[in-house]
């Protein structure tokens, strides 16, 4: 059950890096692994989102809840249906000084058990290599 995690320092103030994480729809726009995101669903403090993900040639696809912290700078997600056996993690926002960090952590597992000793440790570099990738768009879209 490998757990990743990414992170970058924006100079942008923490509310405005947590608002920009909330458009996820606008992803693609700026993460290259990042197919499409389409929500699904909006409620009062979440959504439900549709997502294609690239990492490391395979194509990637789930849907996910994701719940709204606005107070605590902070989105929850985990996938209800998809190509892994569970994937979930949250974006947080940090205050730092004048700006933030934002870090990204997932949690996931294949679903594989025989095989989970050889795929964990290669999907942990691929998925930590696609988190770093997802956070440097952050950094780019919103200036470091």
């Amino acid at each position: 059950m490998p757990v990743v995690s990414a992170e970058a320092s924006l100079a942008a103030q923490p509310q405005r890096a947590y608002e920009f994480l909330t458009d996820m729809e606008s992803f693609p726009r700026f993460m290259d692994s990042v197919e499409r995101v389409t929500v699904l669903e909006r409620w009062e403090g979440g959504s439900r989102s549709d997502w294609t993900v690239r990492i490391k040639g395979g194509r990637f696809r789930w849907v996910e809840v994701d719940r709204f912290d606005p107070a605590g700078l902070r989105i929850e997600f985990q996938q209800v249906q998809g190509d892994l056996r569970r994937f979930q993690g949250d974006w947080q926002v940090i205050p730092r000084g004048g700006g933030a960090t934002v870090r990204l952590t997932v949690d996931f597992e294949f679903g594989l058990p025989m095989l989970a000793p050889l795929l964990n440790p290669v999907a942990a570099l691929a998925i930590r290599s696609n988190c770093a990738s997802m956070v440097e768009g952050i950094e780019k879209a919103l200036g470091a």
